[in-house]
């Protein structure tokens, strides 16, 4: 016949209950993490991946004005890359190594945000740009 006050009866203690949630609490804990890295290493990696082929984009608007129009300049995307934009600057180039041809050598800088998770990538290159 089977007792139920023996000390063989089947079933947890709190205390094994209590452990038993504390392992999962922290097992938990540990899986949303790396979740949120997960989430926060995927939005980086999509911003790095858009963004050189968005400064291009910006480089050849600003390399398609006018010599004489050149210098700073900035603006968006439009509505497909809501949250990104791009300011340039163009500097002339002053060298003695390059004596003439300096003189339509452009430094341009340009760069490249995303302002929601504020992440921003930058490029410098130089141009010849001759002026008409």
């Amino acid at each position: 016949m089977w007792n139920s006050n023996s000390r063989g009866d089947a079933g947890f203690t709190l205390l094994e209950v209590m452990v038993a949630v504390a392992i999962m609490a922290i097992v938990l804990v540990a899986v949303f993490r790396l979740h949120a890295q997960t989430i926060a290493m995927s939005g980086a990696a999509r911003f790095y991946t858009t963004a050189p082929f968005l400064a291009e984009e910006a480089l050849a608007r600003v390399e398609f004005k006018a010599a004489n129009e050149l210098g700073g300049d900035s603006g968006e995307f439009g509505d497909a890359f809501t949250g990104f934009t791009w300011r340039a600057t163009v500097e002339s180039v002053e060298s003695e190594y390059l004596g003439q041809a300096a003189e339509d050598l452009k430094r341009i800088d340009l760069t490249v945000v995303y302002e929601p998770e504020g992440l921003s990538y930058s490029i410098r290159t130089y141009r010849m740009i001759y002026e008409e």
